[in-house]
């Protein structure tokens, strides 16, 4: 047993699994989850385990991108927008607005595995999208620039920035 590590196997797997760009999702207890996805149903009960539990374990074990939420949690929920904010200051990804639709159609299909938690909580569904490391894939032994993205990241990271939704 590895101290401080996903201890759930199959979760452990699916994320050994991830490359960049790959979408994991992180859902509430009553998300539509496609027939033929990877799940990883943790839902035990009713808000256990909740859905931030779930997204600050992920904040430790991947590097992400982007998150993709509904727009309407950012006024419709603030204290999960703001507990959204907090679980990724620093970690350089970017929200990204989308719908509720969207996130249970176009985002739920592509997902490569979909890790449902216990919570009630309106509007807790988020498409993360996989990244790497933008240190280690650039280092100054490499010799070779980052890509704009990578260096935005870096900043971002370095910056300790806050996440925020644009628009």
């Amino acid at each position: 047993m590895k101290p401080n590590r996903i201890l759930h196997p199959e979760m452990a797997r699916a994320f050994a699994t991830l490359g960049h760009g790959d979408i994991v999702m992180v859902t509430d207890a009553g998300f539509p989850i496609p027939a033929g996805a990877v799940r990883i149903d943790l839902g035990f009960y009713q808000g256990l385990p909740d859905v931030l539990d779930i997204l600050r374990v992920v904040r430790q074990e991947l590097f992400v991108e982007d998150i993709h939420f509904a727009t309407e949690v950012r006024e419709r929920n603030p204290d999960l927008y703001g507990a959204l904010q907090t679980i990724f200051t620093g970690s350089g990804a970017s929200f990204r607005g989308t719908t509720h639709e969207t996130l249970c159609g176009d985002f739920a299909t592509r997902a490569k595995v979909i890790v449902r938690s216990g919570s009630f909580n309106p509007w807790a569904n988020f498409a993360l999208s996989a990244s790497t490391d933008p240190f280690a894939w650039f280092t100054a032994d490499s010799k070779v620039a980052p890509l704009p993205a990578y260096e935005d990241r870096r900043r971002r990271i370095e910056a300790n920035e806050v996440p925020r939704l644009d628009a």
